[in-house]
């Protein structure tokens, strides 16, 4: 879970950066080139995490996590708005984060 919070910790960082870039926030055009870099770290952060999680779970894991993050992020930095509906589908990621975590959360003493 925590290297799949990592993950999308730098989802967050990027998706964030972008956004502000297009919304001028950002007008450093470096921006874009320095997300990409930090972004091409995934794949060997991902291969380093299958020593730990199976492919399937890890990935799923790192989408989850990060719809939550860049969700969090949207909602109360940018001010965006959610649907109902789009709520409950949040709100279903959130509860498989803990299905997905539920091995993990058994070896906590």
């Amino acid at each position: 879970m925590a290297i799949a919070s990592f993950m999308a910790l730098i989802d967050t960082i990027v998706f964030s950066s972008l956004k502000e870039y297009t919304l001028g926030t950002f007008t450093w055009q470096g921006v874009i080139p320095l997300s990409m870099i930090l972004y091409s770290f995934q794949p060997y952060i991902f291969l380093k995490s299958l020593k730990y999680e199976t492919m399937t779970v890890m990935n799923i894991m790192w989408d989850v996590v990060s719809d939550i993050f860049v969700t969090i992020v949207g909602l109360f930095y940018f001010k965006e708005t959610l649907s109902p509906l789009k709520m409950t589908g949040l709100a279903f990621a959130f509860i498989a984060i803990v299905l997905l975590s539920y091995d993990e959360l058994q070896s906590i003493p």
